[in-house]
């Protein structure tokens, strides 16, 4: 995880953009790997752990009719997390991060456990990612941050 955090901060420096990162289910885990990173003060812009779905109505401008419909951890709210995210942190891409890592919560059958929804926002880009990971709960969170590192790697090539 480590090698991929420090490739997304040489690939932002690179192309001197900067990013930050609204996350629910990674608990800041996506910040700490890239604020880990030598020199990311440059590209880092910082980021918002919204655990509670009352902090993402309050500062990422989720509102409760979007939560009620479909649920804290979908894409429709990781993808206004995102938005929200953009208009509180202005950087030059957005990462939103929600999901299932323990039982309870939105768990559905067509949800279970290990579900994680990404939103992205890069240029003109809007760029939603769904993955369901096995595992237990720090399993699960450190592949969802891979992935999430994965692909803003795969965005910053393209």
């Amino acid at each position: 995880m480590e090698e991929l955090a420090k490739k997304c901060c040489q690939l932002l420096k690179d192309k001197k953009l900067t990013i930050a990162f609204a996350e629910s289910v990674t608990s800041g885990a996506l910040c700490a790997g890239l604020g880990a990173v030598e020199g990311s003060g440059a590209v880092f812009k910082g980021g918002l752990v919204c655990y509670d779905g009352d902090l993402k109505k309050q500062y990422l401008g989720v509102s409760d009719a979007l939560i009620e419909h479909y649920t804290p951890e979908s894409a429709e709210v990781t993808r206004q997390m995102a938005i929200g995210l953009k208009h509180f942190i202005h950087a030059d891409m957005v990462v939103a991060i929600t999901g299932l890592c323990s039982p309870g919560g939105s768990e559905a059958t067509d949800k279970p456990v290990g579900t994680i929804f990404t939103h992205i926002l890069y240029l003109d880009k809007s760029i939603a990612y769904r993955e369901v990971y096995a595992g237990d709960s720090l399993a699960i969170i450190a592949m969802a941050v891979s992935q999430t590192y994965q692909n803003i790697i795969q965005l910053l090539k393209s």
